[in-house]
Parts: structure tokens; C-alpha cells; sequence
């Protein structure tokens, strides 16, 4: 890696946001993310469901306010919107106000109750939903180098490599508070700034009400030793390579993100508090009504794969409420305290 050439070498985070969010780039393909990644929305209409059965509780916090807002962060092509939208209640349906936070044109058909922004409208009284956008939130990579000291790793457009100047300033305090790094040759890290930024740019614009990040997450004291940064290119995982072909993604730091009243627990946890369990129906029930047998059994598997660990289920959710009671005897009270995490016997 000798090669000098003006302009060529640059950080990650510069790297990845023009890779994805420049012209020509990842999420303005024709295709969307869908074409390329699958997604608890994809894998299910009952993660939407949930999702619905989540904003009726705050509207029920709220005290059944005149306009409820639902905003869908990142919100691809419109899945989970449209998905929630149908879910809920003809009563509350009337009430919400609907929108879709994307960078990507508006697709066609796409239903006119979703009015579709590039930015969150500020002031929502209601739920912000950002499911899988921050770990798209680009962010510098760090490497340790032989003297054990963290640097800037520097990338190429085809994914060649290499180190830059270390560390210093909010982004050296960052790295020692939320992902400190043994002095050992070639150990990575992700540094989450920005993505403790966006998510705090993003509960500002909450009045009242909820705003939940969903995303792949690890801890702090469990960090992986070699980082997380990967591609995804037509539902294969591939090397990341920032030259707009494939999507470039890193698991979050959910708990560095988290303001404070924050809590996070797994989808796993999350979606059984709001009633998806994955149960097999009852044998009985396929000799007397086969055909709901079946749907029961279909819908199972689904929930199966959305509460799977190792899978879908370990994925973190991070809550946080604004001006909204949050005690446990409240609409909200069995999200946002600790919520038992057992495996189903």
C-alpha cells in the first residue's frame, strides 16, 4: 500500500457515506434494501404487527391524544409503515399521522396517508420507529498498530487499506469509555460517535412520546475484538467494499447510544412483551379446523424466526420515552423496565 495518489485514501465513515448516500450510490437503487438484505420487517408481518400493538400503547400513555404520530426511520421502501398502518385499529388508524424517513424517492403506489420526508418533523407526539438505520450510520474504523496505539483506518474504493493517524479528541474519549482497546497488534473497533449523535438528533424531535432503535447491538465488556464492519450484496454477506455496490453495515453500540431513561433489551424479550411468542397451536386443533391449523402453524414459525437466538432475537432494542410515564403499572411499564429473557422449555 504505497500508492499516495491525492484523494484516494480516505476514513471509513467519509468512505461509507458517499458509498451509500452519494449519487449513484447503495440506497438509490431501483431495487431498495430489501433486494439485497432481509430484515425483521421482511420476514414477517407480525413484526409490524407488534410494532402497531407498541404505538397503541403510547397512544394509551399518551391518553389517546386527537393526531398520534408513527414515524418508520430508514423506512426502505415503505414496508413497515404500510404494515402498521393496516394492523391498527380503525379507531386509531383515523388518528395517526403517518410518515416515512428516507432518503430514496417515494415509491410508486405507495399509500397517500404516508407523507414522505427526507428528515424526521419535529415535535411528534407519538412513536419513532427506526428499525436497522443506525447500524448505517457510517463511522470511523479503529485499528491498533504495533506500538498498541489506535488509528484511523484509511480505505480505498476497492477496499484496499490502511492506517492513518491516531485517534484524538471526542473520538479517543469515546473509544476509552465505550470500546477500549487492548494493546494487541490488529484489534478493531467501530467508533460510535456519530451514531450516539444521530440517535440524540433523532429523540429531539419526540415531544411526547416513545423513540425505539431496533438493530443488530453488542455491549460494552463484549465487544468483538475484530470489529463487525461487513457488506451485504443480493442477500449474501461480502466483503465491504465502499464503491456504492453493496451496503456497508456495523452492529451498534446500543448502550453508548442510549440517553438517559434509555433502556435495552433483545427483540427476543421485546416481542414477547407485546404478545409474539412463537407457541405451536394445539395438535387438537388440525383434526377440528385444519385450515386454521395451518395459518396457526405458519404464523408460529414466523415468530419463531423473529424471537430466534442466535438470530433475529438477539437483535437489541433500544427504548427511549419522552415526557411519557413510565412506571411499571403503566401502558408502558413492561417494555421499559427489565423484561425477563428466558428461552421457551
Amino acid at each position: 500500500m504505497t500508492d499516495d495518489t491525492a484523494g484516494e485514501w480516505r476514513g471509513w465513515r467519509a468512505a461509507t457515506e458517499a458509498a451509500l448516500y452519494g449519487p449513484g450510490g447503495f440506497y438509490h437503487r431501483p431495487e431498495g434494501p430489501a433486494g439485497h438484505f432481509r430484515t425483521s420487517v421482511h420476514a414477517s408481518p407480525l413484526f409490524a404487527e407488534a410494532v402497531a400493538r407498541l404505538l397503541g400503547r403510547v397512544d394509551e400513555a399518551l391518553g389517546r391524544p386527537a393526531t398520534l404520530d408513527f414515524v418508520d426511520m430508514a423506512a426502505g421502501r415503505g414496508e413497515l409503515v404500510t404494515g402498521v398502518l393496516a394492523a391498527l385499529p380503525a379507531d386509531l388508524a383515523v388518528r395517526t399521522r403517518a410518515y416515512a424517513v428516507e432518503l430514496a424517492d417515494r415509491p410508486a403506489g405507495l399509500d397517500h396517508r404516508i407523507e414522505w420526508l427526507t428528515a424526521p418533523p419535529r415535535g411528534i407526539t407519538g412513536l419513532l420507529f427506526a428499525n436497522e438505520w443506525l447500524d448505517n450510520v457510517p463511522v470511523e474504523i479503529a485499528e491498533t498498530d504495533s506500538a498498541g496505539v489506535a488509528r484511523r483506518v484509511l480505505v480505498r474504493p476497492d477496499g484496499t487499506e490502511r492506517l492513518g493517524e491516531p485517534f484524538s479528541g471526542a473520538e479517543a474519549r469515546w473509544l476509552a469509555r465505550w470500546w477500549p482497546l487492548p494493546a494487541e497488534e490488529g484489534l478493531r473497533a467501530e467508533v460510535g460517535l456519530p451514531r450516539d449523535e444521530a440517535w440524540a438528533a433523532a429523540v429531539a424531535t419526540v415531544g411526547r412520546g416513545l423513540a425505539v432503535a431496533v438493530d443488530y447491538a453488542h455491549a460494552v465488556g463484549a465487544r468483538p475484538l475484530f470489529g463487525t464492519l461487513t457488506g451485504f450484496r443480493a442477500g449474501r454477506e461480502t466483503a465491504p467494499v465502499p464503491d456504492g455496490s453493496c451496503d456497508i453495515t456495523a452492529h451498534v453500540a446500543l448502550d453508548a447510544c442510549a440517553l438517559p431513561g434509555g433502556r435495552v433489551l433483545t427483540q427476543r424479550a421485546a416481542l414477547r412483551a407485546l404478545g409474539i411468542a412463537g407457541a405451536r397451536p394445539p395438535l387438537a386443533l388440525a383434526s377440528t379446523q385444519p385450515a386454521a391449523y395451518v395459518r396457526a402453524l405458519a404464523s408460529a414459525g414466523e415468530a419463531a424466526e423473529l424471537t430466534a437466538p442466535g438470530g433475529l432475537g438477539d437483535f437489541g432494542w433500544l427504548l427511549q420515552p419522552v415526557a411519557v410515564p413510565d412506571a411499571p403499572d403503566t401502558p408502558l411499564g413492561a417494555l421499559l423496565v427489565d423484561v425477563p429473557d428466558h428461552e421457551e422449555q
